[in-house]
């Protein structure tokens, strides 16, 4: 089965959940024998299949927003801001997880009308003519919806698409947008043949938000188990945080529960690592507040690189894993990773994390200031509990968060739709 994937692109300089979904999707097709495209959109993307232009280049789209709304851009001036050259120094600077500001680009995409956005999609089903029509498209996220509208007008190939986190982007638009916004994505879903979304807890919140919408899948996402099945424990017992290092994944809880169990002394040799990597000035700002507070036990801090080669090696370093997001998160991909290496997790009982964690880790009360750290401490000193999380947790991973699952239930999805 030939299958395209178009994935916008957050520049692979740190973790971006969406967009590490969108390779494990890929990957697990990939290892199934079929052929799969990863179109990357708005920025160069390492996970991209070589050879794939990048389609809604970031530097002249947004322009043609700005100016060139009825897609009249002159074709010198789109090759040259959209040249390789200036998408990677964008990618190199990018750090916009913010919907202000993008209200226009936004819209564009959902609505799939203006002549900016109609001259970018001729230019993508041009090349998807030359390259040979894919037997489905697989679009990541409902904020593309208004392509599915294009491609099933103009070439009628089944559309498939991913529900995964919209609200947080769509509810931080300027107030007079966000109703449009909704209404948009609900008018274009009558071009997509069936969504996806990888859990119950986001399921009932799409269709809240949108009630018209067709019933949605439920797919766990899955990780390649067979890469990060590693059950040695390091020489000390570690905390783990792998996310990008923000105030909203809560970064500064975990270091302040760290520097309060150090200070308690009941977890002998504590360590913590840390990863998933930084973006822009407003989270090295952050970050250096993190550091202040974690000053006084710096020695037994580790900041790890980020690179998309950096997931499968973090977890077999760490005895538990927790990300303390201070919004309600869809999936955790965190989780399914820690999981294949039988890394149990601590998080707050909010969003998808009682769905996911399933047994596997400890819920705590985000309302309570000293329950993160209870919690983490309950984890690292009663062995018996330890060992049951993370029997739990390899149970999970082999029947639930493999990628070898998730990439049957999505061949049946497609085969449905075909």
């Amino acid at each position: 089965m030939k299958i395209l994937f178009i994935s916008p692109s957050a520049g692979d300089t740190y973790y971006c959940g969406n967009c590490f979904r969108d390779n494990l999707l890929a990957q697990a097709l990939l290892k199934q024998g079929h052929d799969v495209i990863i179109m990357p959109l708005y920025l160069p993307m390492k996970i991209s299949t070589q050879g794939v232009p990048v389609f809604f280049p970031a530097t002249s789209y947004y322009l043609e927003q700005a100016l060139f709304k009825k897609g009249q851009m002159p074709s010198w001036m789109r090759k040259a801001i959209g040249s390789p050259k200036m998408l990677g120094l964008a990618a190199s600077l990018s750090g916009t997880t913010s919907a202000a500001g993008m209200e226009g680009m936004t819209m564009s995409m959902i609505e799939g009308l203006d002549g900016a956005f109609l001259k970018n999609m001729e230019d993508m089903v041009a090349w998807m003519r030359s390259d040979g029509l894919p037997d489905v498209v697989h679009l990541s996220s409902s904020l593309l919806i208004g392509i599915a509208r294009f491609i099933k007008e103009e070439l009628g190939i089944p559309v498939v698409c991913s529900l995964q986190d919209e609200e947080v982007w769509i509810d931080s638009l300027k107030e007079d947008y966000v109703s449009k916004a909704w209404e948009a994505v609900s008018r274009n879903a009558a071009y997509v043949d069936r969504f996806i979304t990888s859990s119950n807890y986001y399921r009932q919140i799409a269709l809240e938000r949108m009630p018209s919408l067709k019933d949605p899948e439920v797919i766990y996402p899955g990780v390649d188990i067979e890469r990060y099945r590693n059950l040695s424990q390091p020489s000390d017992p570690t905390i783990g945080f792998f996310y990008r290092m923000n105030a909203l994944d809560g970064l500064d809880l975990v270091a302040q529960a760290f520097v309060d169990l150090k200070r308690r002394g009941t977890v002998p040799g504590l360590k913590l690592r840390i990863g998933g990597g930084a973006m822009g000035s407003s989270d090295k700002k952050f970050l250096e507040k993190v550091k202040e507070i974690l000053a006084p036990y710096q020695e037994d801090v580790t900041f790890v690189p980020y690179s998309v080669d950096s997931h499968a090696d973090f977890y077999p370093q760490i005895s538990v894993l927790s990300v303390p997001l201070r919004f309600n998160e869809g999936v955790g991909l965190y989780l399914c990773e820690a999981f294949a290496s039988g890394r149990p997790a601590v998080e707050p009982r909010s969003g998808s994390f009682p769905e996911i964690t399933d047994g596997a880790g400890l819920l705590y009360d985000p309302e309570s200031p000293q329950a993160l750290t209870d919690t983490l401490e309950k984890v690292l000193t009663d062995r018996d509990l330890y060992g049951r999380l993370s029997a739990r947790a390899l149970e999970l991973s082999g029947s639930r968060y493999d990628g070898a699952v998730m990439a049957r239930r999505l061949l049946e999805v497609y085969e449905s739709v075909i």
